[in-house]
């Protein structure tokens, strides 16, 4: 998949889309608005001392809006004290459990939900009446929403009804379907994400959502971008052409850092605003066609710190591939990890004690952290070989 790098450049990024105004707390996004760069913290939601430090952090680097995880009445319980401890504007990630919004709402300026998550709790609950409930509970409290739908977690339903190779039209279908039952419900202050960890991907499917509803507010973002550089390499890849177009009011680096440097996922972002601002469009791509780690931004859902020090293990132990056209994910957590490897030639998600391993969609077994990397090394030796058999080496071009 090629992407366009050079657009005709806006002469400003005030000449963008004709996005309505949503309203985040004291923040408004949309057009008209200065792009809002965005950032998750990374601790435990119920370590209120630390989350509430960890916002300011990111509020005083430049971030916009702060998102927090909320996965349990025990987040949602920590939120109210961190919200005493912080003034940054705050969103909460919504996973699996939806009724959660009626604790949180009141706490913060904006919510995310996943509609392939929708599907986790209450299965006999139409997602529209789910829908319902949030939009009512946002609503009640003046809080935003955010429709994030994700590569790695797409409503099945919608998944079925295309060929297996098409990835984008579900993502499609899925935001454009949440979007005509939030406007029945008389509900506009919302924006939309759509992210893969493909920056061709990201750039096709934001395009093609754009054409259809330029009202929508759009929140931009490469999923499990990885570790910088290259995370922030495949985001600008990403992002800088979209922004060019006009396309996009908010965004947000997703990178695998330690808490200490969690900040620089906000510095990334203010340099993408930037460089858009100034029509410096054309920063090197990032080429497909090449040994590919994708690995999530640690935050609270994530079981063992060591995830963050396992990712940059497995990108040290690989470099002897680097010219091999292989992917490999490391994702921190049960909620993400599963669905989220399957894509991958290798995958890892990490649990408290344990590393599962995958080989596509297939489960290997589960490692200690100590035992991982040599058998990641192994299944990586086998698929190299067996493209070098295959006269399929594919080094990069």
């Amino acid at each position: 998949m090629n992407i366009d790098l050079n657009p005709t450049p806006l002469s400003s990024l005030q000449d963008r889309k004709p996005t309505r105004t949503v309203r985040i707390g004291t923040v408004r996004i949309g057009r008209g608005h200065p792009i809002a760069v965005q950032s998750m913290c990374a601790t435990r939601t119920q370590d209120v001392a630390a989350t509430a430090a960890q916002a300011e952090m990111l509020r005083e680097a430049g971030a916009a809006v702060i998102r927090i995880a909320v996965d349990s009445e025990a987040d949602a319980q920590a939120l109210a004290d961190i919200r005493q401890r912080t003034t940054a504007p705050l969103t909460v990630d919504l996973q699996e459990n939806y009724r959660l919004v009626v604790r949180v709402a009141p706490l913060v300026q904006k919510v995310r939900y996943n509609p392939g998550h929708l599907y986790h709790h209450q299965k006999e609950v139409p997602w529209q009446d789910k829908v319902r409930f949030i939009a009512e509970a946002a609503a009640r409290h003046g809080c935003a929403l955010r429709v994030g739908v994700n590569c790695g977690s797409i409503d099945p339903a919608l998944q079925e009804k295309f060929p297996p190779h098409d990835k984008l039209s579900p993502m499609l279908e899925s935001a454009l379907l949440h979007c005509e039952l939030l406007d029945r419900l008389g509900f506009d202050q919302y924006c939309v994400s759509l992210k893969d960890s493909d920056p061709a991907k990201v750039v096709e499917i934001n395009r093609r959502f754009s054409a259809q509803r330029p009202d929508v507010p759009l929140h931009l973002g490469v999923t499990e971008a990885g570790m910088p550089p290259e995370g922030i390499l495949k985001t600008r890849t990403a992002l800088l052409p979209l922004l060019a177009e006009g396309i996009g009011d908010t965004i947000r680096v997703s990178l695998t850092l330690p808490n200490p440097r969690k900040h620089e996922e906000v510095t990334a972002g203010l340099e993408i605003v930037r460089d858009a601002a100034a029509g410096r469009i054309t920063a090197e791509p990032w080429t497909p066609g090449r040994l590919n780690i994708i690995s999530c931004p640690s935050c609270s859902r994530v079981e063992n710190g060591a995830f963050v020090e396992l990712a940059e293990q497995v990108r040290e132990m690989t470099r002897y591939a680097a010219h091999a056209d292989v992917t490999i994910a490391v994702m921190g957590c049960r909620v993400n990890g599963p669905g989220e490897t399957d894509s991958a030639d290798l995958g890892l998600w990490c649990g408290p004690r344990y590393v599962n391993l995958k080989r596509g969609s297939e489960t290997l077994g589960s490692f200690a952290y100590d035992e991982i990397l040599p058998r990641l090394k192994q299944e990586l030796d086998a698929i190299l070989a067996h493209r070098a058999a295959e006269g399929d080496a594919r080094p990069a071009g």
